[in-house]
């Protein structure tokens, strides 16, 4: 056993009943195990945060079904490399000894851009090639819909702790170096936190102690220990997901509690860190609608504003657009009701389920839908002064039902007034 191998890869899982998580996937009825099982597989992408599976996945799937397996970085990757390796795959699918269409999977598929994933879409559409992409990017942003048409998305969860303490356990009794260790295991409490939900993070945790541990000793496992080793070598365990999810948590949670200056310091880490300019925009627009919303409905046209701006001027002037929107939105006045309201509303679809639509809002095109009653009844707004006129909207079993509530800030309490002077 090669001790420079990384405890991750040493422990990375064969088959699908060594894969640990997503079980929605891969459990008995999972519909990534079912495609294996069948070896019938289609293209998808697997869409989820560091460190939970996606390229392992991908992996697996291609040696229970025993077909020849492409892998690029879309880092290290262009053009010419996807086209020499379409090449390479149409031919493997031709040769008499191929057990199916090869997989070809892309690690960071989001990072292509455009003409590299449209270079990609004539072999999936003729079926040379099963896509397999992997991203922690939302891919209704950043992958093509041509391509998404022809690929299902399946999203990755975080390792719960169920999970992360089972890969623990399996990291200390079958791993073939630690197993010959002697493990005395206090508290995994400060282990679990910081790993976060990320395979990849527990492991280099359990790695990082057992190597500064001499071998005559017992390797222990406790709160303080991990929090010490850690504080000392934190590039030991982080691996760029500290910058990419607690950093940009603490620049959102900045802008939603006022602090220009701590969003600036969290913006000008995630700057200096190579954070992707577009993460940070998409996060801003989100934020500018969620926490800001109608109390400043300007904040959402900045927001919109900043990320087409930052595509038009790029880097590095774009973080000057940046700084001022995420100042400006830390010292907007902020609302949460329309994520309430929407969040409202959503409980009570899920409660009622598809209520029927009252038959005057029901438009009526052919005689026949006339005659059932649709759209009678029906007041036109603007025949009437104010161009209001008092009406029922919702379903009959939820008439008086309240989903939006205004907060106090004054762009709201202007819509509430005016709301209960149209009512009046």
């Amino acid at each position: 056993m090669n001790n420079h191998i990384p405890l991750a890869e040493r422990l990375r899982p064969r088959t699908l009943d060594d894969y640990i998580g997503q079980k929605h996937l891969v459990g008995p009825d999972g519909i990534i195990r079912k495609m294996t099982e069948t070896g019938r597989v289609n293209s998808f992408i697997l869409w989820g945060p560091p460190g939970v599976g996606k390229t392992t996945l991908a992996r697996i799937v291609a040696n229970t079904t025993e077909v020849p397996f492409y892998t690029l970085s879309a880092v290290t990757s262009g053009v010419k490399e996807v086209r020499e390796v379409l090449q390479r795959c149409e031919a493997d699918g031709r040769s008499m000894f191929s057990k199916g269409r090869p997989i070809l999977f892309i690690d960071e598929i989001h990072r292509f851009n455009k003409s590299q994933q449209d270079s990609l879409l004539g072999a999936v559409e003729k079926g040379v090639v099963t896509l397999i992409g992997a991203t922690t990017e939302n891919p209704s942003f950043e992958v093509i819909r041509p391509l998404l048409s022809r690929a299902q998305v399946y999203t990755l969860k975080p390792l719960d702790k169920e999970d992360l303490e089972i890969l623990l356990d399996r990291a200390i009794t079958k791993d073939e170096i630690l197993k010959r260790r002697k493990f005395d295991i206090k508290s995994d409490t400060a282990a679990l936190r910081y790993a976060g939900g990320d395979a990849r993070k527990l492991l280099n945790i359990i790695d990082l102690i057992e190597e500064s541990t001499p071998q005559c000793e017992t390797v222990v496992i406790d709160d303080d220990i991990v929090t010490s080793r850690l504080q000392e070598n934190p590039a030991a365990y982080d691996k760029g997901g500290e910058m990419h999810y607690d950093i940009i948590s603490a620049f959102i949670k900045s802008i939603r509690g006022s602090d220009p200056d701590a969003a600036v310091y969290w913006l000008a880490r995630m700057v200096a860190g190579g954070e992707d300019p577009a993460f940070i925009a998409r996060r801003l627009v989100i934020v500018a609608s969620e926490d800001i919303g109608l109390a400043n409905p300007n904040a959402l046209l900045l927001a919109n504003a900043t990320f087409d701006s930052l595509q038009k001027i790029g880097w590095p002037e774009g973080r000057i657009i940046l700084s001022e929107c995420a100042i400006y939105l830390a010292n907007s006045p902020k609302s949460n009701s329309s994520y309430e309201a929407i969040a409202n509303a959503l409980a009570e679809v899920e409660r009622t389920g598809n209520l029927p639509v009252p038959l005057h809002l029901r438009n009526a095109p052919t005689k026949l839908m006339a005659d059932l009653g649709y759209h009678k009844g029906y007041k036109y707004a603007h025949d009437y002064e104010g161009n209001y006129v008092e009406q029922q909207y919702l379903p009959d079993d939820i008439i008086n039902k309240k989903f939006w509530k205004s907060q106090n800030n004054p762009t709201e309490i202007k819509m509430q007034q005016r709301l209960d002077q149209l009512k009046k």
